[in-house]
C-alpha cells in the first residue's frame, strides 16, 4: 500500500514538473517574441504646416470670410480670438512649446480649433486629425484643458444666476422691447439625440415624438441671449414639468438666498418674477 502511495506521488510530481516546464516555455517564447517586436514609429503629422493652413484660411489671409467663420465655428472670429488669448494667459498648455526632442508643438489656435469643433459639431476626437493634423489624445486633451480654462475665466461672471444689480437691468429690457413688466428671462428645454445610447436604456430616453433616444436640456436666456441657467442630462422620456421639478432652477428661492425681484403690475406687487416657457416667449 505504501510502496503504490508513493509511486504515485513520483508520477504526480513528474506531471507538475513537466506543467511548469511547460508554462515556463511558453512565457519564455512570448517574451522573446514580445521583445521581438518593433514599436510603431509614430506618424509625422506636419504640425507646422496645419497651423500655417489653418492661420491662412481663417486668421491671417482670411480665405473664409466672417460669415463662413461664424457657421463653421458657431461664434464670431473676435471672440474666437479673445477666448485664444485668454486661455494662452491662462495656462501653458495653450502655448506652442519645443518638446524635449525639439519638435514644435501645436499652436493654441490649433488646440482651440480642435476644442470648439468637437463641442459644435458633436464629432469624434479623431474627425480632425486631416485638417489639424492632431492625433485623437491631443483633441481630448484640447477638449478637457479648454473646458476647465473657460471655467476658470469666465464662470464668476457667465456661469451664474442673476444678481440683485442684474434683476432690474432684465426687467427693465422685456418691458422695453417685449412688453412683460416682470419677466426674468426664456425658459425651454430641447432634446439632443443620443445615438450612442445603452440598449437598456432606451425606453426610458425616447419618446413617441422623437426618432431616437434623447436626453433633455433645460436653459434659461435673456432677450440678450446670456444664459443664466443650464441643466443637462434627463432621460428623454420626461416633460418639460418633469424636467423643471428636478432641476435646481428655483433651488435659491427655496433656500432664501434669491435677490429681491419684487416688480408691480396692474397695481399688485408680486414677490418674485417669472419665466416664459413654452413657445410664447419672444424669439
Amino acid at each position: 500500500m505504501s510502496s503504490s502511495s508513493t509511486s504515485s506521488d513520483g508520477v504526480l510530481d513528474d506531471i507538475v514538473i513537466a506543467m511548469t516546464q511547460e508554462a515556463i516555455n511558453y512565457l519564455r517564447e512570448e517574451a522573446e517574441s514580445s521583445a521581438s517586436r518593433t514599436r510603431q514609429p509614430p506618424l509625422e503629422r506636419n504640425r507646422l504646416g496645419a497651423h500655417e493652413r489653418l492661420v491662412q484660411d481663417y486668421f491671417c489671409e482670411t480665405l473664409y470670410d466672417d460669415v463662413q467663420f461664424k457657421r463653421r465655428f458657431l461664434m464670431s472670429r473676435r471672440l474666437f480670438v479673445k477666448i485664444s488669448n485668454d486661455l494662452a494667459g491662462e495656462s501653458s498648455f495653450f502655448t506652442q512649446r519645443v518638446s524635449a526632442s525639439r519638435k514644435v508643438g501645436f499652436s493654441g489656435l490649433q488646440k482651440c480649433t480642435a476644442a470648439i469643433r468637437q463641442l459644435a459639431y458633436g464629432r469624434a476626437s479623431d474627425a480632425w486629425d486631416e485638417y489639424l493634423r492632431m492625433s485623437s489624445r491631443m483633441c481630448r486633451e484640447s477638449l478637457e484643458n479648454f473646458c476647465e480654462g473657460v471655467i476658470s475665466l469666465y464662470g464668476r461672471r457667465y456661469l451664474r444666476m442673476p444678481t440683485a444689480a442684474d434683476v432690474p437691468l432684465l426687467y427693465e429690457a422685456h418691458q422695453r422691447i417685449h412688453g412683460f413688466p416682470g419677466m426674468l428671462d426664456s425658459l425651454d428645454c430641447t432634446h439632443w439625440e443620443w445615438a450612442a445610447c445603452p440598449t437598456a436604456w432606451k425606453g426610458q430616453h425616447h419618446r413617441g415624438d422623437h426618432d431616437g433616444p434623447t436626453l433633455i436640456l433645460q436653459a434659461v436666456a435673456s432677450q440678450d441671449l446670456w444664459i443664466w441657467h443650464v441643466y443637462f442630462g434627463v432621460a428623454g422620456a420626461n416633460n418639460d414639468i418633469e424636467v423643471l421639478m428636478s432641476s435646481n432652477l428655483f433651488d435659491d428661492v427655496i433656500d432664501g438666498v434669491a435677490p429681491d425681484t419684487s416688480f408691480y403690475a396692474n397695481d399688485v406687487q408680486y414677490k418674485y418674477g417669472y419665466y416664459l416657457t413654452d413657445g410664447i416667449y419672444p424669439e
